[in-house]
């Protein structure tokens, strides 16, 4: 796994949902999630999961899973299962915690959810960015996606400017 001096992304685990929790309660204040939506996707998608620790202390996660098409799922929605013909792999979520912002995790998790997807067969990344991430995303090679009217009330569902974006995948193994 990807690591820098003492703070490593490794596999998630059930036990680092209390910290994933804590983590997505301070940096997405104006995205709530329960906690039984984090619990769904890791166990539906164990390999598109993964916890940034230091020692026990959860400092960032990557949540992400097989998808289909450009509709993106509604904000604090269960899956209940994956599509059987996922064409995509989407990124659910990647929070860091400020104190480990601007050292390179994102893009090591970026890499990670690559990883996932091509171990699937998944030619591309897809993601929901809220108004305060477009820069981001767009800085990490991402571009918009065509939407429906379908895609554009999920989208409205996280707020008024959210985009969905993708970015094709390098098909190096």
């Amino acid at each position: 796994m990807a690591s820098s001096a003492d703070t490593t992304w490794r596999s998630m685990t059930p036990d680092d949902l209390a910290g994933v929790m804590a983590l997505t309660a301070h940096v997405h204040l104006d995205y709530v999630e329960d906690q039984a939506v984090f619990e769904e996707r890791l166990k539906l998608a164990p390999d598109g999961c993964f916890s940034l620790a230091r020692e026990q202390q959860v400092l960032g996660y990557l949540i992400s899973h097989p998808w289909q098409g450009f509709v993106s799922p509604p904000l604090n929605t269960l899956l209940h299962a994956l599509p059987d013909k996922a064409d995509s792999w989407y990124i659910h979520d990647l929070a860091l915690s400020p104190t480990v912002r601007g050292q390179g995790f994102a893009q090591q998790a970026l890499v990670l959810a690559e990883q996932a997807a091509r171990g699937q067969n998944l030619p591309i990344l897809l993601l929901t960015s809220t108004c305060y991430a477009i820069g981001f995303w767009q800085k990490m090679g991402f571009a918009e996606a065509p939407t429906s009217k379908t895609e554009q009330a999920v989208l409205a569902s996280y707020d008024a400017q959210a985009r969905l974006f993708y970015r094709t995948i390098n098909r190096r193994t």
